[in-house]
């Protein structure tokens, strides 16, 4: 069906650890495993990567061109200050959806705006680690050509 990249930006490789109240204690593996079975289930494959830099994580963003049908994508903190990452998103033909998995637009005011989400396909915010299985199926209904 698919092939789609999981990409997941800094401190993200705490999850578990790190401010559980907020974030769960769901890890990152966890959260690969999970959307690795559903992309198996539904005949396609995930290839994850996670990174604490920002020219990592845009070198895979320019490698997922013509690689990729989509790119699930919880930036971090690079939502919200990273035009690298922005203009390398908008510079590629994969269509991406943003991942967020408590509700910035309910926590501090420096992190209700993304310079992501202009050049993203949609934003999934606030539904917990439920929401990078989301943003893989509405990739896959996209790659069938439905809306």
């Amino acid at each position: 069906m698919g092939k789609f990249l999981l990409l997941n930006g800094p401190n993200l490789n705490m999850l578990g650890k790190r401010e559980v109240s907020i974030y769960g204690s769901t890890t990152l593996k966890d959260i690969e495993e999970q959307v690795q079975k559903v992309a198996i289930e539904n005949d396609s494959s995930v290839d994850c990567f996670q990174s604490n830099h920002e020219g990592e994580l845009i070198d895979r963003i320019h490698e997922a061109n013509g690689l990729y049908n989509g790119i699930i994508f919880n930036p971090g903190a690079f939502t919200h200050y990273s035009y690298a990452i922005r203009d390398a998103l908008a510079s590629i033909s994969v269509p991406t959806i943003e991942v967020h998995i408590s509700n910035v637009h309910k926590r501090e005011e420096f992190r209700h705006q993304s310079v992501i989400s202009p050049v993203t396909e949609g934003q999934i915010v606030g539904l917990g680690i439920y929401g990078y299985e989301l943003a893989l199926l509405a990739l896959m209904q996209k790659t069938r050509g439905e809306k």
